[in-house]
């Protein structure tokens, strides 16, 4: 048994909003709000990361069309005590996404901690 840090991805939809810094902070409160009124405070949310197709650096993954915006969100959390990193996944997935019904997400890494003695 072993603790895992488990990163993922979330597609975020942000109505009515017409500037990439309006929708990204709606979207991190929004998902903050969702995850802390289940308790959930110990799950990290920030604005994702996309890498530039033509130079390879990164910015904030957030798009606006039609004063509606897809924020990707960065979501990590500590799963203790996992089978291993297919379980450390599903665990991560299955707790964050009862609390963010409805939001699209997906497992990006997993890496082991090693434990402190």
């Amino acid at each position: 048994m072993g603790n895992y840090l488990v990163a993922m991805e979330a597609a975020w939809l942000v109505r009515d909003v017409e500037e990439i810094d309006d929708a990204i902070g709606v979207a991190v409160s929004e998902a903050g709000k969702r995850l802390n009124s289940e308790d959930m405070d110990y799950v990290e949310v920030e604005v994702g990361a996309t890498g530039c197709p033509a130079c390879g650096e990164p910015f904030d993954s957030a798009f606006i069309a039609a004063d509606t915006a897809l924020v990707g969100l960065a979501l990590e959390m500590e799963v203790f005590n996992a089978d291993g990193e297919e379980h450390a996944s599903r665990i991560a997935k299955s707790e964050v996404g009862g609390a963010l019904r409805d939001v699209p997400l997906t497992v990006v890494e997993v890496v082991e901690v090693p434990e402190d003695e």
